[in-house]
């Protein structure tokens, strides 16, 4: 068995760290700022190697081209997570060995890996239970990573603000608290027979004791998100009195939401410093970002880029994440952004649909965009939208965003009414404000008043219809 060391787990301070935090927490740190993965830390020069890691799956039953992706996935993560994978080995089963994942012959397998690859860590692509997790580390003398602790540990580096870190540290701690007994390096044997933790041995009362401060530490977790997601209500609230649409980009990760959400604020000549961090990586931003679009004749909308999905998302971090995914339930229009060059991307089109459909969202208007079109021998022309009404563009070229800008603004304000208003001089401020909220067709000055053809709000409208003349003019 490994000790506490090897294994990384810390429980102090009300905080774990696992295996990947304690292997490449700088080198991914200093990669997530933008600077070069020296192989050094920049404060003690110490050096940080990538470590070599064996990939481990099994398929019970996916078709072949799932499976393969799902593998091809794992590397993906792996990589984003600063480790070298080295080698894969996969199992055929009608279901998974009850304590050991894979069969026993293919553990002696492993195990060879492990000495000619010169293995550090074994990464399995699905969640081990807490005895899976105990018996392989006992067979393999590695450290076992499945893909849940992986996504954790990402998710723990690229958190950003203090909801979504406080979000990911939860769905860490409900990961950690059943797998304890496996982390700790020797557990002595249970004295006496049976009550009081006096009869204990010494590892026997720590894991007791690690168990009760992460019990503590998830009741404060979830009481400060709480806290949290009751002013995210309050700003939502204010954002529905403004009347502005909101406008939510949801998909799988490394889609091209972040890349969408920066051409569309270029395109409207936002500041270059509200721009939201886009690279091509798995989960490369994490934190909701709402941004305000300025679309020029009066029409404007927020932005909101919400976490990506990802196949085997853990369950835990959805839950973690509700309050975030919020940002989806309360939209005017849903951006399904899917990246048309994957091969698999339907897949991650209905799984994305799938979890959409656990959030209220059916009533909720959706306009699907196929993304990095250029790079999809099947798509041979872009931008277009086509008659099933799916948006095909590249987001870094001027005529997609502008497509796509053009659909977005003729959805939102679809229930828009032109109309033309003749307002007395004396009501000065009604003039004004439509010429702040409402899209301009014509203005001139008669004597009566103001005379002014525009495209405005139903409920503007509504408000205003004393000084109507015509309505669709």
């Amino acid at each position: 068995m490994m000790n506490q060391k090897e294994e990384g787990i810390k429980v102090n301070s009300y905080r774990t760290e696992s295996m990947t935090d304690n292997y490449h927490r700088e080198e991914m740190t200093a990669q997530d700022s933008g600077k070069e993965g020296s192989g050094k830390t920049e404060n003690s020069g110490e050096e940080v190697f990538r470590k070599r890691v064996l990939l481990a799956g099994v398929d019970c039953g996916a078709s072949e081209a799932e499976f393969e992706y799902s593998m091809k996935e794992l590397e993906n993560l792996a990589r984003a997570a600063l480790m070298e994978p080295v080698g894969v080995i996969t199992q055929k089963m009608d279901s998974i060995h009850k304590s050991l994942y894979i069969g026993t012959g293919k553990v002696k397998e492993v195990q060879q890996a492990i000495l000619e690859l010169e293995v550090d860590v074994v990464l399995f692509d699905d969640t081990l239970t807490p005895s899976q997790l105990r018996n392989l580390q006992k067979e393999l003398g590695r450290p076992i990573l499945d893909r849940t602790a992986l996504i954790l540990d990402i998710f723990e580096v690229r958190a950003k603000t203090r909801e979504a870190k406080l979000q990911v540290e939860s769905a860490k701690m409900k990961y950690l608290l059943p797998r304890l007994a496996g982390m700790h390096e020797a557990l002595t044997r249970q004295g006496g027979t049976s009550g009081s933790m006096s009869s204990r041995g010494a590892g026997e009362k720590k894991l007791e004791l690690d168990r009760r401060r992460i019990e503590k530490r998830i009741v404060e977790l979830n009481r400060e998100l709480a806290g949290i997601s009751k002013e995210r209500r309050v700003q939502r609230q204010k954002r529905q009195k403004s009347g502005i649409p909101l406008v939510a980009l949801a998909g799988y990760t490394n889609a091209g939401k972040s890349t969408i959400m920066n051409a569309l604020m270029d395109f409207c000549g936002n500041d270059e410093e509200k721009k939201v961090l886009e690279k091509d990586m798995l989960f490369a931003t994490l934190d909701t970002t709402v941004r305000r679009i300025h679309a020029g004749k009066g029409r404007e909308f927020l932005l909101s880029d919400t976490v990506g999905f990802i196949h085997k998302l853990p369950h835990g971090l959805v839950k973690a994440f509700r309050s975030t995914l919020e940002e989806v339930e309360n939209a005017d229009l849903i951006l399904h952004v899917v990246d048309a060059s994957n091969p698999a991307h339907k897949e991650q089109a209905e799984l994305t649909t799938q979890l959409l459909s656990q959030l209220d969202t059916a009533d909720i208007p959706m306009i699907t965009v196929y993304n990095k079109a250029d790079l999809c021998e099947d798509v041979t022309i872009y931008p277009r939208v086509s008659l099933d009404e799916k948006v095909y563009i590249c987001a870094r070229e001027k005529s997609s965003v502008e497509l796509l800008m053009k659909t977005i603004l003729e959805q939102i304000y679809r229930e828009d009414v032109r109309t033309r208003f003749l307002i007395p001089y004396e009501n000065g401020d009604v003039v004004s404000y439509l010429m702040e909220h409402a899209r301009m067709i014509s203005c001139s000055y008669e004597e009566q008043g103001t005379r002014m053809t525009v495209e405005c709000k139903r409920a503007d409208w509504e408000k205003y219809a004393r000084f109507a003349e015509t309505v669709n003019v």
